[in-house]
């Protein structure tokens, strides 16, 4: 599979292009408008130094060489006329999810493979909706995917083991670990494990309990993590912890929602990615 289709160019959805068009991959950027694609070139300036830092084999040419790769259109049926692999990464809420699908659907050719980003859904909530639930799985990714690079695969009772198998292939053809799970679950294993630590964060937070830097000091300090939970969630960006926890049944987790709006998304910092977060990287 040498074609592949992002859907969403956020954080992770830009991470994901640039990975792969970084593996030899001939990768289409999708957005909603030409505007939001018009500022993916600033995002590969802010990922260059990253690779040049991180991955030993990494040189200024070969990243050149894999902006080169990318291609971007915000016509859906133009961004998936010649795709083998679909990747979605567009917001984290059931309805997008599955309208997007529902419009991928109709409009990708027979041979291509659907895969869903998504962080805490379960493929078989979205699948019906794709038209073709037997190409359609998880593949997870965890931030900063040049470094951390887990390719969590996740199937559906559904989804054709062959397309499972060629996911799993594919992954690993991008510089992905793959991790096959067997079992729908929600939160793969990664954010099964991530997410009620995060929460907890939040909840001291909102709680009055500590000041973020030292929730963080105490969990680096204590167990010689190189991060603590908000320097995480900054690395994440705002908006996903955000649409989790804004329609949560646990009071605490909406009043953490609001918090993020007041306080940073409604000042435009919305993590490590914009300059300013919990932290302020203006200067790094």
């Amino acid at each position: 599979m040498q074609n592949l289709t992002v859907l969403g160019t956020g954080v992770l959805g830009s991470q994901i292009i640039f990975q792969a068009a970084y593996s030899g991959k001939q990768v289409v950027a999708y957005d909603l408008n030409d505007e939001i694609l018009a500022k993916l070139p600033e995002r590969w300036e802010y990922l260059k130094p990253m690779y040049l830092r991180d991955l030993p084999d990494a040189t200024p040419e070969k990243l050149d060489a894999a902006v080169a790769r990318i291609s971007t259109s915000s016509d859906l049926g133009a961004a998936l006329a010649d795709a083998d692999i679909v990747i979605e990464a567009v917001p984290e809420r059931l309805d997008i999810k599955q309208s997007t699908w529902e419009q991928v659907g109709k409009l990708a050719p027979e041979k291509t493979i659907f895969c869903t980003n998504s962080s805490t859904l379960l493929p078989s909530d979205i699948a019906p909706f794709t038209g073709r639930p037997e190409k359609f799985l998880a593949l997870h990714f965890a931030n900063e995917v040049w470094a951390k690079n887990t390719g969590e695969v996740m199937g559906h009772p559904g989804t054709d083991p062959a397309v499972f198998e060629q996911v799993a292939e594919f992954a690993e053809e991008i510089g992905m670990v793959p991790i096959r799970i067997y079992k729908e679950q929600p939160g793969y294993v990664l954010n099964s494990l991530l997410v009620p630590f995060l929460d907890a964060a939040g909840k001291l937070l909102v709680r009055g309990v500590a000041e973020p830097k030292d929730i963080d000091n105490t969990w680096k300090i204590a167990t010689g993590s190189p991060v603590g939970p908000f320097e995480i969630y900054d690395v994440v960006g705002m908006m996903t912890p955000y649409q989790l926890n804004k329609d949560s049944a646990d009071p605490e987790s909406r009043e953490f929602a609001e918090y993020i709006k007041r306080e940073y998304i409604d000042r435009g910092w919305l993590g490590k990615g914009s300059g300013r977060g919990f932290y302020d990287y203006s200067g790094a």
